[in-house]
Parts: structure tokens; sequence; C-alpha cells
């Protein structure tokens, strides 16, 4: 049988990895407490390496030992949650095994000595599949901790490649967003003329309960927004029942972020707006007119 190891830093949520390794003998190489373990042995794996409490040590120190162990088993699969302790895992384990590493996979199968990938390419606009014969490395979403068997633990002495101990860790001012569990979502983009006017948008995700989004530029640009609170190719992929974007042009790196809504809305002064191509619902005119009118109609039926 074809053997995948999924690597873990951490965090017990690879509900989907699992899920994607499904048909394979599945082995998790985890690095984190006890409780970890247990939860990733009851995540339907059939077999868990634990690197031993970590203590104070940095995760990433033991990505070389991790390495170590998934290069001797030489797997056909190798999955790493998109997470930034992980990464460090499949980065080692890459380079250990002279593996290439894929992301964006929509996709994957392990079958007559090869794995197959489907992935999004070219900014979303065009899908591929890859067979590849040897070692791969796949970067995807972790999902949900799993609650399927008890795999037995095996603890393997951990042996970080560093001495270095975490003092302390200072907890972020503000918990990150989930976008992709959003049932509504307003999302803004550079239509807007100031960082003040924010308040437009805000008032109308209110009224529609909903989350607030921007496209890139408004995170990575200016800064008017938060990184989690972006939506594109390189940000959050959203499937919410309603996006409204407001004053955003359409550009394909936002747009396939979004494209998973059940309904879109886009409000644009530009009636050749690239995105009213994809709306379900265009609304052609001055947001500032005309989100204060749908915020108002929306608060008087409410």
């Amino acid at each position: 049988m074809s053997a995948t190891y999924i690597l873990v830093a951490g965090d017990a949520r690879i509900g989907n990895l699992v899920a994607t390794a499904v048909g394979t003998s599945i082995t998790a190489v985890v690095v984190g407490d006890r409780g970890v373990a247990e939860a990733v042995a009851a995540s339907g794996v059939e077999k868990v390496v634990w690197l031993g409490d970590p203590g104070a040590t940095p995760l990433e120190a033991f990505a070389g030992q991790v390495a170590a162990l998934t290069a001797a088993a030489r797997p056909d699969l190798v999955l790493a949650p998109s997470r930034p302790a992980d990464l460090v895992l499949a980065g080692a384990v890459a380079a250990r095994l002279s593996a290439p590493v894929y992301t964006m996979a929509s996709a994957v199968r392990v079958a007559d000595g090869a794995v197959e990938i489907d992935r999004s390419v070219f900014g979303g606009i065009a899908r591929e599949t890859l067979r590849i014969h040897g070692p791969v490395v796949v970067i995807g979403d972790g999902g949900e901790v799993g609650t399927d068997g008890g795999a037995p633990i095996e603890e393997v002495t951990g042996a970080p490649a560093t001495t270095i101990s975490v003092i302390e860790t200072l907890p972020p001012e503000h918990a990150p967003v989930d976008l992709s569990k959003a049932r509504r979502i307003v999302s803004t983009g550079r239509g807007l003329k100031d960082q003040g006017d924010l308040s437009i948008t805000a008032r109308l995700g209110e009224a529609l309960d909903a989350e607030l989004a921007c496209s890139r530029p408004l995170a990575e640009g200016v800064g008017w927004f938060r990184r989690d609170r972006y939506v594109g190719v390189t940000g959050q992929k959203v499937t919410p029942d309603l996006y409204v974007a407001v004053g955003i042009s359409g550009q394909l790196q936002h747009v396939v972020g979004a494209r998973g809504a059940r309904v879109i809305v886009v409000i644009n002064s530009d009636e050749k707006c690239p995105y009213f191509g994809e709306a379900d619902y265009c609304v052609v005119g001055d947001l500032y007119e005309l989100v204060p009118a749908l915020t108002a109609a929306l608060t008087e039926a409410n």
C-alpha cells in the first residue's frame, strides 16, 4: 500500500489532510505536547510518531529530526498544513527527500506508484493535473480536529537542533479572523477615497450582520485592514451565502478568492467594471450614495 506522512507542529487540526490521504497508509509525525499527539491519533491516521514533550523548545527546532524520520520511511506523499511551524517542517522534509513542493491543490491521488495532483494555476483561471513519480510534498488546509479512531502512539526521543527556549508567548492584539466560515461578507476595495470612509461599508456590514473584508491593496498596500481580512489568491478563500463587493474592480487575484460565494453583488461606478462579469447582481453608481441608501433600507426593514 502507498504510504503518506502528515507533518504536525503543535496543532492537531488535520482532518482535511487525512481525508486527502484516504486509501493510503497514513502516519503522522507530531511535534507538540502529549495532548496534540492524542488528538492526532484520534483523527483517522494509522500511526503517530511523537517526538515527546518539547517543553520550551521552539517546534521548528525539531525540523531536522522530522526530516530524518520521514526520509527514512520514503513515503509516496507528504502532507503538511499551511501554518508557520508546519511549513518549516515541510521545507526540511522536502530538502531531505529532494522532493518538489506543491500548493493550491484541489485533489491529490496516489495510484500505480505515482502521485497525481490537480491544482489551480495562473491565479486560478486554469487547472493542471500533474503526475509525479517519487516523493512529493503537498501543502494544504489542515481543517478541523478529526474524531475517527485511536491510532497507537510511538514516542521517539526528541532531538532539537538548538538550545533556544521560548521565554514568553504574547497573544496578538486581535484574534485572527476566519472568513471561510462567514455566511455574509462585505468587502471593500480601492473605490473608497479615504480610510475614514470605511465607516460607510462598516455600517452596511452591521446591517447585513456580515464580516468585513477587503481586496489586497487595502491590506498590504495602505494598511487599512489587517492581512487576515483580505480575500484573494494569496489571502483568504471564502464561500459565503452573500458576498458584497464595494468599490472593487475585479482583478483576477481578488476574484478567485471570492468565486465560491453563492451570490455576488458588485457595487461600482464603472459600468465596464470587470467584476460585473462575475456578479449575480451589478449595481452601477456612486458608492458614497448607494451604500448609505442600501444600509438605510436594510436597517428600516429590520
